[in-house]
């Protein structure tokens, strides 16, 4: 079972095994509180939560994890991470963020790649950790074998995949597409159904997102409707939508631009 709780500006989710069940990232410091009422609004109760994983240890990933542990869930990081579970913590000293409790890394389970398909059966969950960096040398991901789900944190998304030809990124994300995922759980944004295109909608006609973008936003100036437009370029009309909401909202928005705000909206 795999609940997405939103409770601040990162996606935590509550996975549920046949033995037990991990949350994967969390919130700002400061925001403990608000994932339990999360969890409680879902039925959930932190109580049932064996691990916590951290996509990255980035503050926005890993603000509350100490305060997850001392409530009784055990951290558990990739041995990819060790070096790097207080690369935070300078950022909430300087902002004096005393809701921030630094990790005790001598309650940190830390679990070697090569062996966490046995650490994931623990809880009867049938996966693995990969190591996916990218965005940051110490990010991971969570692959699920029978949902053919991924949990990539702050991966760039794979409409972007484009701009990241011949980069880290993009050999990162060949090695996950290898794996032939039906859907991809991002940080910060919508999750993606692949068999309904890369915004989890069913998948405009034409294939260059960014050039259907940019056919929208000419024709949204010639004064088109939202009917005329998809007749015209094949697009769905909840893609046409938020194209639309974000080009007349946001004057002077670029193609990226809007892209980057329905991705990153969650919209």
């Amino acid at each position: 079972m795999i609940t997405e709780l939103k409770y601040s500006a990162t996606n935590t989710f509550f996975i549920r095994g046949g033995k037990g069940a991990l949350l994967f990232d969390t919130g700002w410091a400061g925001t403990f509180s608000l994932l339990c009422r999360a969890l409680g609004e879902k039925g959930l109760r932190l109580q049932d939560v064996s691990f916590l994983l951290i996509s990255h240890f980035h503050p926005d990933h890993m603000g509350t994890a100490q305060e997850i542990a001392d409530a009784g869930v055990t951290i558990a990081a990739a041995d990819v991470q060790r070096d790097f579970l207080h690369a935070a913590d300078r950022v909430f000293e300087k902002e004096h963020n005393r809701a921030f409790v630094p990790i005790d890394d001598s309650t940190v389970r830390f679990v070697p790649l090569a062996e966490s398909r046995e650490f994931l059966a623990e809880l009867g969950i049938s996966g693995e950790l990969l190591h996916t960096p990218g965005h940051s040398d110490d990010s991971i991901s969570l692959w699920l074998d029978e949902e053919r789900a991924l949990f990539v944190g702050d991966l760039a998304p794979l409409y972007e995949l484009e701009l990241h030809r011949g980069t880290q990124t993009a050999d990162t994300w060949e090695r996950l597409l290898a794996l032939k995922p039906r859907r991809i759980y991002y940080g910060h944004a919508r999750t993606a159904e692949l068999t309904k295109g890369i915004f989890g909608r069913p998948k405009p006609a034409d294939t260059d997102v960014y050039a259907l973008v940019k056919r929208i936003m000419k024709l949204i100036d010639k004064g088109c409707t939202a009917a005329e437009i998809a007749e015209k370029c094949g697009a769905a009309p909840e893609f046409i939508a938020d194209v639309s909401r974000m080009y007349v909202t946001h004057p002077g928005v670029s193609v990226q631009g809007i892209l980057d705000r329905i991705e990153l909206k969650g919209k």
